[in-house]
């Protein structure tokens, strides 16, 4: 019974045709004159509209076709691959395919100056290229993180300790809390898990430590807007001596030093740090074994 309500349903195919046709020109979507017609067979619904091309509105745009026009307009002007993808920004196999209908410009002996331009255009190009998908893969990642439980807070606090952080040495008994780095998000991260850990903000103190060749000044601002303390907390900044046999790579503007951050009366808390990470330890030993 239901094969032969679904015959008679489109016996008059000519008729549901004209229907579905004068739908499309009326600017309707396959989805639209399916559920109008009641149409729930594909085969059938493509049978119906044959030949007649969607409206515009549902075709989905494409991001790539300014830039292949753009192609094939600079290759009909007699551009080669490494001129246009250097001019657009997209690799040389797309460029073949979209341009490949066009004829060949004509080949010219290139200048060592020309050609050391489109080299080097195109290693821009390149680098353009690969720091776009830096940033891409990056901000992927980020979102991957989310929002860290205080657990997860806590153990990447401890690994971030056992890394950077002062470690007493059995040569050298010094049970104290004492991080320094340079990264400022370091920094954040481990002044988050102070906070985490309960740490009063009276009992950290902060000192800089940076070449005596540096904008001394400079740093401690910076260091202190950052952590959000005032300059006159500062303990005595450290001046390391310059040497001029070292090719030092950190010069710029951008460069601070380092800051320490010494926890006080911090003998307590360096030997719980030290149990949380024999912890970790014993853990990961057991997930090996």
């Amino acid at each position: 019974m239901p094969m032969a309500r679904s015959e008679n349903k489109y016996a008059d195919f000519e008729g549901l045709r004209e229907r579905a046709v004068a739908l499309r020109r009326e600017g309707l979507s396959r989805r639209q004159i399916r559920d109008r017609l009641h149409v729930d067979n594909n085969d059938i619904l493509n049978r119906l509209l044959e030949g007649e091309p969607p409206p515009e509105w549902t075709k989905r745009p494409n991001a790539k076709d300014d830039v292949r026009e753009r192609a094939r307009e600079l290759r009909l002007q007699g551009w080669t691959y490494d001129q246009i993808q250097v001019e657009l920004g997209c690799s040389k196999s797309s460029i073949s395919l979209w341009v490949r209908d066009l004829p060949k410009p004509e080949r010219r002996k290139r200048t060592r100056e020309e050609a050391s331009a489109i080299a080097k255009r195109g290693w821009e190009a390149t680098l353009r290229l690969r720091e776009e998908e830096r940033q891409r893969t990056k901000q992927a990642a980020t979102q991957e993180v989310a929002q860290m439980t205080d657990r997860e807070l806590f153990l990447v606090g401890v690994g971030l300790y056992w890394a950077e952080g002062a470690k007493s040495k059995p040569y050298r008994r010094q049970e104290r809390v004492t991080f320094v780095n340079s990264d400022p998000d370091m920094i954040t991260l481990f002044l988050a898990w102070l906070r985490l850990l309960r740490v009063e903000p009276a009992r950290l103190k902060f000192a800089v430590h940076i070449h005596e060749t540096a904008d001394v000044a400079g740093a401690e601002r910076f260091w202190t807007d950052h952590v959000g303390i005032e300059r006159t907390a500062l303990l005595k900044t450290t001046l390391k001596k310059h040497n001029p046999s070292t090719n030092r790579k950190n010069t710029d503007e951008t460069y601070y030093g380092c800051l320490r951050v010494d926890v006080r009366e911090g003998a307590d808390l360096y030997r719980r740090i030290e149990g949380w990470w024999s912890g970790m330890v014993v853990e990961a030993k057991r997930r090996t074994a």
